[in-house]
């Protein structure tokens, strides 16, 4: 009993945050009002003049600081979600582990939290691992500043003073360029492994070298992986491909050997000579596209990391004798059915995916009418996208993709002539005639003669 009171002394004394916070003043961090997004603004004003506490916090706070500009705000507050329900009329309480507000303000949603309290091992609601299923203890602001991760997501921008309210000291680790744990890594990592993605993510896309400290743990606990959901595991997938930086990811993930918990396939397919090459030249493609603002697929994404296991399956089992189209659609079951233990690809995804995958053989048919049914497909352009990236990483000649976009921009006799000038052997199959048996001769008179 004795040691287990100080431990729990001895741990609250680590993770306490200083006596008083640091109030830094616009002079220091630069943030003006006008750069925070103004329905974050009118969020905690509402709040504010409502007699409760209320501050922009965590990323968007950090991004602001290191001249990234935020893709969306979060709030916290003294208000517990039924209060800040009571105040939004477009608003709702989500969540069961984490109970937070959505508060909708035009196009923009805004995330608001009540500050939580620091939970210890021994109160809080946990697995037989350590990771905590219960997260709706309110406390203090100084309380919710110690039960954040990293001390650059631990600070406080308050909109109407323009002060930024810091309790660890993450001001001076943005500028520092370093990621730091509050707390001890080890305890923090149990109560939610995926605070180690969100190292790799953060270090990568911010140029943020992970403090010693918090790296080192991460190698020997990367198991605690699979005790997290695999819906919550595919959203943080999704930030990390989608982050802009997805290739220094990537590569610190497998630095630091967590690519095992994500994609179980990936090493196989970083492996392949072909498939590595196919592998980069997509994540680099999908990192200039985020950087540059323009749209992006998960389904394309997700396409492309897994084809050529999807490629592999396929060519065994069409020489095993199995016909081209079958083959390719049991190959893309059995594939997709191995990640979704791993991650929760929704079905409109996983529905994406297979219409890219499916479209790659009729590309090899290039007479009749099939292109011209081809290149009215909805997913034509995605499948297209896909076909010249294979021919870019070396799997197939790039006049293949090349005579298509000839084709799907071409006019009708320019359509006639490339039609004409196509390769030999990229013909559609020709479809078996039945033969009908002849009846032999006089045979009809004998029935007939039979029948009378």
């Amino acid at each position: 009993m004795i040691r287990k009171l100080l431990r729990k002394v001895f741990r609250r004394a680590a993770d306490a945050p200083a006596a008083e916070p640091a109030l830094i003043p616009v002079a220091r961090h630069g943030i003006r009002r006008g750069q925070v997004s103004p329905a974050a603004r009118k969020v905690c004003k509402v709040l504010q003049e409502s007699g409760h506490k209320a501050y922009v916090v965590g990323g968007a706070v950090r991004d602001l600081l290191i001249g990234h500009p935020p893709k969306d705000y979060d709030v916290a507050t003294s208000a517990t979600p039924e209060e800040v329900r009571a105040l939004f009329r477009r608003s709702r309480i989500i969540g069961r582990r984490f109970k937070i507000v959505h508060v909708m303000s035009g196009p923009e949603t805004i995330e608001v939290s009540t500050f939580r309290a620091s939970q210890d091992a021994d109160s809080a609601e946990t697995d037989e691992h350590g990771r905590v299923l219960r997260d709706n203890v309110f406390g203090t602001m100084a309380e919710d500043a110690t039960r954040r991760d990293f001390t650059v997501n631990a600070l406080y921008y308050d909109p109407e003073t323009e002060t930024i309210v810091d309790y660890h000291h993450g001001v001076a680790d943005v500028q520092q360029k370093t990621l730091r744990m509050i707390g001890d890594p080890r305890t923090r990592y149990r109560e939610d492994p995926v605070r180690m993605l969100r190292a790799v993510r953060l270090g990568a896309k911010l140029g943020l070298v992970i403090d010693p400290a918090a790296r080192k743990p991460i190698r020997e606990m990367a198991l605690l992986l699979e005790n997290v959901p695999a819906a919550r595991l595919f959203d943080e997938m999704l930030k990390l491909l989608f982050s802009g930086y997805a290739v220094g990811c990537l590569k610190q993930l497998r630095e630091e050997g967590l690519h095992h918990g994500l994609l179980p396939l990936l090493d196989v397919i970083l492996e392949q000579p072909l498939g590595e090459r196919f592998v980069w030249l997509s994540l680099e493609n999908t990192d200039e596209r985020v950087r540059a603002d323009k749209p992006v697929s998960p389904g394309f994404l997700f396409a492309t990391l897994l084809w050529h296991e999807v490629l592999a399956n396929w060519e065994a089992r069409k020489a095993e004798g199995e016909h081209t189209q079958p083959a390719l659609f049991s190959a893309m079951d059995e594939v997709l059915d191995a990640q979704a233990g791993k991650l929760a690809i929704t079905r409109r995804i996983v529905g994406d995916i297979k219409d890219i995958w499916a479209l790659q053989p009729r590309f090899d048919r290039r007479s009749g009418k099939t292109p011209y049914r081809l290149i009215e497909q909805p997913r034509f352009r995605a499948g297209w996208d896909f076909l010249r990236l294979r021919a870019l990483s070396g799997e197939i000649p790039m006049e293949l993709p090349d005579w298509w976009d000839r084709f799907a921009h071409a006019g009708p006799d320019e359509r006639e002539a490339l039609l004409n000038a196509a390769p030999a052997g990229s013909e559609a199959p020709a479809k078996k005639r039945r033969r009908r048996r002849r009846k032999p001769a006089g045979a009809g008179a004998a029935e007939t003669a039979d029948a009378s």
